[in-house]
């Protein structure tokens, strides 16, 4: 689906103080490095008068004039790091301030043919717009691997949640290179939300594209766009999306009312994804012999096949948190 022009001109005027906010941030560490360590506004201010002189010369014919300032730059650049760490700064602490330094915060960068192309950070904040996943986003914030507790699984049952976490850790770190599903199956509130909230979190912050769905939601959004004659335009792009993004979360899935549409449009989701080798996290409080029995055995094939699986058992940890 394509943003209105009023979505997207509200992403860009995000952007736009996102830059604004990080060129004040600049701002203010360069008063504070010049009033704080005495000779580097002296260095900075080298570097124009250098550059200045060094094109006069070029003009009037000095061939050497270019390769004796980039010597004069070098050198500049070498005292001005070594002021910053004799000062206790970082040698990158005055260099320019993005929150995506793949666009520099423009939301674009260079493709092929010197064509602008969507940036990660942009299309992730599309897809937010696009599929109301603001609500989730502000949830996985607070469930997010930094916030992960044992406390809540005892004896047997804490063997399995370990295992299910070491499971979603070494997901994320070989998330670019080793291409692989995971399905996180048990009782009630064990943390299999949880995790695949972790897991989306994670991912999101390394510039991955992310949707992620209930399962009822995935479903009823798939069926408003195939039967509603006035938005079926819009059905080719939903698949795309779901299809193409780099990962994509169902939970709960189970919840939803099976049927065929469902059964195919389920298998169409989780084959095409796998032809294109983009990664799924599924979640449910069924068990493998439910599983089994409500959705087509081509289904259930293909998730076993394919699919990491993941048991968590215990009580209901929202209960115990209470």
């Amino acid at each position: 689906m394509a943003l209105t022009n009023s979505q997207y001109e509200a992403i860009m005027r995000g952007y736009e103080r996102t830059r604004d906010t990080n060129r004040s941030l600049l701002a203010s560490r360069q008063e504070k490095v010049y009033r704080e360590i005495s000779g580097y506004e002296e260095l900075a201010d080298s570097v124009s008068t250098l550059s200045v002189a060094a094109a006069k010369m070029v003009l009037s014919g000095d061939d050497g004039a270019l390769s004796r300032l980039r010597d004069s730059l070098k050198e500049i650049s070498r005292k001005q790091k070594e002021l910053l760490a004799g000062a206790g700064y970082p040698e990158n602490y005055l260099e320019p301030v993005y929150d995506c330094p793949d666009c520099q915060d423009t939301g674009y960068t260079d493709g092929s043919g010197g064509r602008k192309e969507k940036c990660h950070c942009f299309r992730q904040q599309e897809i937010s717009v696009l599929y109301d996943q603001s609500n989730i986003r502000e949830t996985i914030s607070r469930e997010n691997f930094s916030t992960l507790s044992y406390d809540y699984h005892k004896g047997e049952d804490l063997i399995p949640f370990k295992a299910a976490v070491s499971a979603s850790l070494n997901f994320v770190q070989k998330f670019k290179e080793d291409y692989h599903n995971l399905f996180f199956y048990g009782t009630v509130g064990t943390g299999k939300s949880f995790l695949s909230g972790c897991i989306a979190n994670e991912l999101i912050k390394r510039g991955y594209s992310v949707i992620y769905f209930s399962a009822l939601n995935l479903f009823e959004c798939l069926a408003y766009y195939s039967f509603d004659s006035k938005e079926k335009a819009k059905l080719h792009s939903f698949y795309e999306d779901i299809y193409g993004c780099d990962l994509l979360v169902i939970d709960d899935l189970g919840t939803e009312t099976t049927n065929a549409f469902i059964n195919s449009q389920l298998f169409a989701c989780i084959n095409e994804r796998q032809l294109r080798r983009n990664a799924t996290v599924i979640s449910t409080n069924l068990n493998l012999e439910e599983l089994q029995e409500r959705y087509s055995d081509r289904i259930f094939s293909r998730l076993t096949s394919s699919f990491t699986f993941c048991k968590l058992t215990g009580a209901d940890i929202r209960i115990s948190m209470l």
